[in-house]
């Protein structure tokens, strides 16, 4: 579910970039950052080889991306001063339906990512928040993305789906070495 403004398949936008070097360490804003192949975004916790969530599958630990109005419906229905980066995601997006970009390619800027999961809530961010989030969040957490291919990102960096030529053309793999998309919650 995307909040307000999250139309289906139009371009969306990054709002806010995320990160932290280290599990439950807080999380920091940046400007601009890159996204590694492989590896998901350059200086964060997964990217680093760590990560509360490091033992999950490569694959679905990359990148993790929130809807910014998501966020805010959240943090009225909790009653509380939810940031994004409380939210433990890596990028903020606007304008754009995530969970629709799951078993799908899409871009951020020049990078080329694959949709892995539904990202749910856990208690963990409860804990790190002090918060109850995870009734909240069950349908409005977010996506796990996987990075195929890397490029410098900026905040305003457009957010769209591509089609499959893309992939094709970029090396991703495709037909039966596609990724496989893994359903999480309802």
């Amino acid at each position: 579910m995307s909040g307000p403004g999250g139309a289906g398949d139009g371009p969306g936008v990054v709002t806010g970039i995320w990160l932290t070097e280290a599990a439950a360490a807080p999380m920091r804003r940046v400007r601009s950052a890159r996204l590694l192949a492989g590896r998901g975004l350059e200086g964060d916790r997964y990217a680093l080889g760590g990560g509360t969530w490091a033992q999950y599958p490569d694959l679905e630990k990359q990148l993790t991306l929130i809807d910014a109005a998501d966020v805010a419906a959240v943090a009225a229905e909790v009653g509380t001063e939810l940031t994004p980066g409380d939210t433990r995601r890596n990028l903020v997006t606007a304008g754009i339906d995530l969970p629709s970009l799951v078993g799908r390619w899409f871009a951020v800027g020049d990078a080329l990512l694959f949709g892995m999961k539904r990202c749910p809530p856990c208690t963990h961010l409860e804990r790190l928040t002090g918060a109850r989030l995870v009734k909240a969040m069950v349908h409005r957490g977010g996506i796990n993305a996987a990075v195929f291919a890397g490029a410098a990102i900026a905040e305003g960096a457009p957010v769209r789906t591509v089609p499959e030529e893309e992939p094709v053309r970029r090396g991703a793999p495709t037909g039966p070495d596609r990724p496989v998309p893994r359903v999480v919650g309802g």
